[in-house]
């Protein structure tokens, strides 16, 4: 049925360049790299680096729209789904009917459809969640988490890419502006501050935690104010927002009840050579042991599912990713993209530790899936 409808929407001349687009090497680049070139933005640099996107973005977008129609159980077949190729094929047309890039105007035509390009593809999470959902309504509660394995690994392929893609967009898109913030390269901040990101997100997250239950549990941040390292400071935001959410909902659902005063969230921030590691520690109660495996699957949350209670898709990446199960895979991906991990360490009973490593050097390549 997929494939009916696909021939329906999109000439059989498309799909076979697709097809060939998406067996074509992909090219990875370092944080050091992107910070590098685009400390001096000027015309040849971004014509440089708009042929390079002319060539290297129809073939991360190729091979995602090929993922995308190959699904086990039938998720391909998922209206939501659907949509979500067709946006992916949709862009790929885009590029790939664009003519070579030769000068100057060639190329800010070409960065205006990127940029509609990257907010075509604004909600492809929350459509690809509903997807998920579409798929889990209808089957057998009893095969949920060891046999998806399979779409698992393909959300974790998927998302990886997605978040290549807007970086590389976002980064060409953002050398275009003519009074970037201070330290600012495109999307990475040469000085950035992780105190001052940690302590924003906290307070994002807390809002989000008053406005819910009506009060929230302080955040304690320790840390050098002084220290700065290069990073993306969105990318560092929503880790540390989600990270922080999760705590603050254990800790408030775990003494909303109580005489005692809800223990704060502490968020240690320590500069190592080789790495920057926040760890964000609560007094939640901890989660269950056979729960551990669970909370990096896209299959699983223990909040509300907002899209059972609102079919309306949000644009607010962030805070929509609650309730979902995706908050954590994805800051994992995140943190991975730049050489950095995510790991969560659970006392049952007592709270949870969760250790966010960042990559101090910026030299590891994109992870290419």
């Amino acid at each position: 049925m997929a494939a009916k409808k696909l021939c329906e929407s999109f000439s059989k001349s498309l799909i076979d360049e697709v097809q060939r687009w998406g067996c074509m090497k992909q090219t990875g680049v370092s944080l050091r790299y992107m910070m590098e070139f685009g400390s001096d933005p000027n015309d040849r640099n971004l014509l440089i680096s708009a042929q390079f996107l002319h060539k290297e973005l129809p073939i991360r977008i190729a091979r995602r729209a090929i993922e995308l129609e190959s699904l086990p159980y039938s998720l391909s077949e998922k209206p939501a789904v659907l949509k979500v190729r067709d946006w992916y094929l949709d862009s790929f047309r885009d590029l790939r009917s664009f003519p070579e890039i030769k000068d100057t105007n060639d190329e800010k035509e070409f960065t205006q459809m990127i940029k509609a390009i990257k907010v075509r593809h604004n909600n492809v999470v929350p459509m690809m969640a509903l997807g998920v959902q579409q798929l889990k309504k209808g089957m057998d509660q009893k095969i949920m988490y060891e046999d998806l394995v399979e779409i698992h690994q393909f959300l974790d392929r998927f998302y990886m890419s997605r978040i290549g893609i807007r970086m590389l967009i976002g980064q060409h898109v953002e050398l275009h502006n003519p009074n970037p913030p201070p330290h600012c390269v495109g999307y990475i901040n040469t000085k950035m501050s992780p105190l001052e990101v940690a302590r924003g997100a906290s307070e994002d997250a807390r809002s989000i935690c008053m406005r819910e239950y009506g009060s929230a549990p302080g955040v304690d941040v320790y840390g050098d104010p002084k220290f700065t390292f290069p990073y993306v400071p969105t990318h560092l935001q929503l880790m540390v927002f989600e990270l922080v959410k999760n705590s603050l909902r254990a800790v408030q659902e775990r003494f909303m009840d109580s005489d005692k005063v809800a223990p704060p969230i502490k968020i240690i921030i320590a500069d190592g050579i080789e790495d920057v590691t926040i760890k964000v520690s609560d007094e939640g109660g901890g989660i269950a042991r056979s729960g551990l495996p669970k909370i990096f699957t896209y299959l699983y949350s223990t909040a509300k599912n907002p899209l059972d209670v609102e079919s309306d898709l949000g644009t607010a990446d962030a805070v929509t990713m609650a309730g979902y199960g995706y908050g954590l895979p994805i800051s994992r991906l995140y943190a991975r993209y730049f050489g950095g991990d995510l790991q969560i360490i659970s006392m049952e009973g007592y709270g949870t530790d969760a250790y966010l490593h960042l990559s101090r050097l910026g030299d590891s390549q994109e992870p290419l899936p």
